[in-house]
């Protein structure tokens, strides 16, 4: 039988899943694209601070409360497999990842969230 320690253990050792993510308003069509070293524990933060009306994206907060959560999606672009080496930082992997979405999908103005030259 496996105990409480040996399950926290097992799930503090599980690498969380990193790479882009992107929240796309289908009422609209805009998007907000980033990148996190955990997605979905990114996507839970902003869906918290949507909920509280405290999002750091204005135009995303407004928008949320136009439309409603329902007009949300919050999905995952792309996935980062880290190399096996030890102390490996993935944090340029993920901005050059973030950067290679937000070229392709242009988020920026009437198109989405984004802001360039800051990242979410």
């Amino acid at each position: 039988m496996t105990d409480r320690k040996d399950l926290v253990r097992k799930y503090k050792e599980t690498p969380r899943p990193m790479g882009v993510y992107r929240i796309l308003n289908s009422a609209n069509g805009k998007a907000l694209v980033g990148s996190s070293r955990d997605i979905p524990g990114k996507l839970n933060r902003h869906r918290a601070q949507l909920r509280l009306k405290a999002h750091g994206n204005e135009e995303l907060q407004r928008d949320w409360e136009d439309f409603g959560p329902d007009a949300f999606a919050f999905e995952t672009l792309d996935l980062l497999e880290p190399p096996r080496e030890p102390g490996y930082d993935p944090t340029q992997d993920l901005e050059v990842l973030e950067d290679l979405w937000l070229q392709k999908l242009q988020p920026f103005g009437d198109r989405g969230y984004n802001r360039k030259g800051r990242r979410f």
